[in-house]
């Protein structure tokens, strides 16, 4: 009787998505040869993880590599546990795809040798962008991709010498690292070319969360970018900006984004998108059948768009390599959809996250009747400590349905964002969301859920009920010396405690029924209308229409969504 032979299945890449397409071909394939060549020494780390080691959330860099239940996920974990051979230290240099055999390399003992293979798997992952500016070769330069660097910067924190940081990008890893930094007592400033940070949020959400990291003591630079590290005897000492300033640092973070890492998919003659990415169908696969990709180095299909994206996500790259094992080990039988773009940083002790579209993307992508509102208001009940949440909602005029969400604050943005990716992708619209059956118990959520909340506003809104007015567009008026009248409904204490000092008046909403002839006689005057939260503002507007004036906005999301600078 001969022995049917077993499939080889060999995997490029040992971070997330590559052991994850392994482990999930050997369920399926109990006799499979599964192989895995990384080029670093660890394997399976969490690299977003990494902040917070250095961050000192905790202390034991072998949580990093462990299981849940603290195994360290090396090669002798993987051959004992999972019957896969593992070999870190092992670069792969080249695909031969005409023989089907990868070559490689190791880089501690320089052995040289080829494997052949039957379905490949790559999982390269990305690499860090870099500035193509003088001075990037000094000491003290470094990003947070590796664990290398995560080691280094961990290094940083516990030898408390350096006293000045400077991190280049203000995008997730910059945000993570400026506050691991920080909390090391590290004079920090971040630098970001754009006019915002986090651009995964509009402008006004990612105010609040810049406003919220001066507060604990950093300073944020927008608008300007690096042309220039500084430094003496090969050491950095400083940063030169676009406007000509220099900031003395003798640490710098760059953190700009990354590339997909596709040279051996290239070379190989693999088919690349228009991100940069390897194009792979909805299998993983590859141009080539026998070869997939997953992770940080493919492209993805944006599920709301329909237009190709680079996602580099520690979770869409376990997703994808999931899909991809199993294809490789059984047939082309299970796909990955593709993208809504989900994601979520922690900011200090705030959390800023978002799905789908922004204003700003949908914007881009010639998207000509979309609507949005903002809601801020608590996570739970005030006496349960409730948070602050602010949520910006997008939605397609016409048809109601979400297109995308953003939530800051320190209430709990990550249900919120969960919330709205499942909608997103279920495709539901705002009528189809005013009744959501959501849990509800008061150490968890109000009775209306924020959510709940968000879709009954973007309701009124969309019917008419309420004609709202963002922070962005009153603020527009005033430095256009326009002269709404501008209400303010919170009651004096609140008033003394906190206000804007933009000309306002102030008329609590319990009052202002019998003080109507406090308003401008002229019906139609623009009135603008907000409170804390603006829920009284709603009201507010709700008594002044039915009085006769015809010109009355509500400023969506009141002083808690103010991104400006206040007076007191």
């Amino acid at each position: 009787m001969i022995m049917a032979q077993k499939k080889r299945i060999i995997v490029i890449g040992g971070s997330a998505a590559g052991p994850k397409a392994a482990a999930k071909a050997r369920r399926l394939d109990y006799d499979a040869d599964i192989v895995i060549l990384q080029k670093d020494p660890d394997l399976s780390m969490a690299s977003c993880g990494y902040p917070y080691y250095v961050g000192g959330y905790f202390d034991d860099r072998n949580m990093l590599l462990c299981t849940a239940t603290g195994v360290t996920r090396d090669p002798v974990f993987y051959l004992n546990a999972k019957g896969i051979e593992a070999r870190t230290n092992t670069e792969v240099t080249a695909i031969d795809r005409k023989n089907k055999t990868v070559a490689y390399t190791n880089l501690l003992t320089g052995e040289a040798g080829t494997l052949e293979y039957d379905k490949l798997i790559i999982a390269t992952g990305a690499v860090p962008r870099i500035p193509p500016i003088p001075g990037t070769d000094f000491e003290g330069i470094t990003t947070l991709q590796s664990m290398k660097d995560a080691d280094f910067l961990r290094g940083v924190r516990e030898e408390q010498k350096i006293k000045k940081a400077v991190i280049i990008g203000g995008g997730l890893i910059g945000i993570e690292t400026c506050e691991a930094l920080q909390l090391a007592g590290i004079d920090i400033t971040v630098v970001e070319l754009l006019p915002q940070l986090l651009t995964f949020l509009d402008w006004e959400l990612a105010k609040l969360v810049e406003n919220h990291v001066r507060s604990k003591g950093a300073n944020v630079i927008t608008d300007n970018g690096i042309v220039e590290f500084q430094g003496e005897d090969g050491r950095l000492t400083g940063i030169k900006l676009q406007n000509g300033a220099e900031l003395p640092c003798e640490l710098a973070v760059v953190a700009i984004g990354v590339i997909p890492n596709t040279r051996l998919a290239r070379e190989a003659g693999l088919k690349a998108g228009e991100t940069g990415g390897i194009e792979v169908n909805e299998y993983m696969q590859t141009s080539d059948p026998d070869i997939y990709a997953v992770g940080d180095c493919v492209e993805s299909y944006n599920i709301i768009t329909g237009r190709k994206v680079h996602a580099p996500f520690g979770d869409l790259a376990n997703l994808q390599g999931r899909v991809a094992g199993e294809n490789a080990a059984s047939g082309n039988n299970v796909t990955f959809p593709g993208t809504i773009q989900t994601g979520i940083c922690k900011v200090f002790d705030f959390s800023a996250g978002s799905t789908g579209l922004s204003e700003t993307v949908a914007g881009k992508l010639d998207y000509d009747d979309i609507i949005t509102v903002i809601n801020a208001s608590p996570d739970k009940p005030g006496f349960m400590e409730g948070e602050l949440l602010v949520t910006k909602m997008v939605a397609d005029r016409k048809t109601g349905k979400v297109l995308g969400a953003q939530c800051v604050g320190p209430g709990d943005v990550s249900r919120q964002i969960s919330q709205w990716a499942m909608a997103i992708k279920g495709d539901f619209t705002v009528e189809d969301l005013v009744n959501a059956d959501l849990p509800y118990a008061p150490p968890f959520s109000l009775a209306i859920d924020h959510f709940i909340a968000t879709v009954h506003i973007m309701q009124n809104k969309m019917k008419g009920r309420m004609n709202g007015i963002s922070a962005i567009e009153v603020k527009k008026k005033l430095d256009n010396n326009k002269t709404p009248f501008i209400l303010d409904t919170r009651g004096p204490d609140e008033y003394e405690e906190m206000r804007l000092g933009i000309g306002e008046t102030v008329i609590p909403l319990g009052a202002l029924r019998k003080r109507l002839n406090e308003l401008p006689e002229d019906k139609d005057k623009e009135i603008i209308c907000f409170c804390k939260i603006s829920l009284r503002g709603y009201e507010s507007a709700l008594v002044l229409e039915a009085n006769g004036w015809k010109n009355v906005k509500v400023m969506e999301g009141g002083i808690m969504a103010w991104p400006y600078g206040r007076e007191k």
